[in-house]
């Protein structure tokens, strides 16, 4: 088990002004570190929103990298945290990319990839169509990383509307799951609470997500905000305000066993057909 620790959740509106995205979202890192936080997560997309073929030019092959994760990583070093990058343009070898959340250890190197599973094709009720699949490859693995307050499970937004994927990430021993999000805004507000709350009561696991927010400059694209941190009980114990910024909490793997043994569903499951 791990031990109480301070996370620290970033909020930020991402363009495809990729040296400003960098700079927002590293000048944010410092700040939630400067704070108290030993472990920062930023939101899917940190580094770019915007057209597919300007996309493909910032594509970093991992685990080398290139710019974009040399100066994440150089920050986690000299800060001394963990940091987790909810979504990282990595090189696929089919050309396209992966949406990979990649975690960062306090010596500023690569811990864990987590390559996102569920990719978001839908066409919304406002007449917005996404194809994530035109661009992104999809992974296949369920990922849990360590961390200073125990083993952290590993996804990227869309991933929430899939339950069994969190479960799967209980039963490899999360005491917290992330979920880096770039959350439309019209969805958002039906759905972004209800859903992360609900993850973090069938999984016995704080829910760490944080978010993009605002207008994107790209074809009408608007994101929710909110980022925030849900304990194991399904309370909402850190919320982001609106803009820029940072929240602070603590994740108590004690909590965890609290309520696990409080109410112990997860034990209770059964197999059925």
């Amino acid at each position: 088990m791990g031990e109480k620790t301070t996370v620290g959740i970033v909020q930020m509106c991402a363009t495809n002004d990729v040296e400003r995205n960098v700079d927002t979202t590293l000048s944010l890192t410092k700040a939630a570190a400067d704070a108290g936080a030993r472990v920062v997560f930023v939101p899917e997309a940190f580094a770019f929103i915007g057209p597919e073929r300007e996309r493909r030019l910032i594509l970093e092959p991992l685990p080398s990298g290139g710019p974009i994760l040399r100066n994440c990583a150089e920050v986690a070093r000299s800060a001394g945290i963990d940091l987790v990058l909810g979504g990282f343009a990595e090189a696929a070898e089919d050309g396209r990319a992966f949406n990979t959340c990649v975690h960062i250890g306090p010596s500023g190197g690569i811990a864990s990839l987590y390559r996102k599973i569920h990719l978001f094709d839908v066409d919304m009720v406002d007449g917005t169509r996404v194809l994530e699949s035109r661009g992104t490859a999809p992974g296949d693995r369920a990922v849990v990383t360590d961390t200073p307050f125990g083993p952290l499970g590993l996804t990227v937004c869309y991933d929430v509307r899939f339950p069994l994927l969190y479960q799967a990430l209980a039963d490899l021993g999360a005491t917290a799951i992330t979920v880096p999000s770039a959350f439309f805004k019209n969805t958002g507000k039906a759905h972004w609470h209800v859903l992360l709350r609900a993850r973090a009561i069938e999984c016995q696991c704080y829910v760490i997500a944080p978010a993009q927010h605002g207008d994107h400059g790209h074809r009408g694209r608007q994101s929710y905000g909110h980022g925030l941190v849900v304990d194991p009980w399904g309370d909402v114990i850190a919320e982001c305000d609106e803009g820029d910024g940072f929240a602070l909490t603590d994740i108590d793997p004690e909590r965890v066993a609290s309520v696990r043994a409080e109410l112990p569903s997860l034990d209770n499951r059964r197999a059925f057909s």
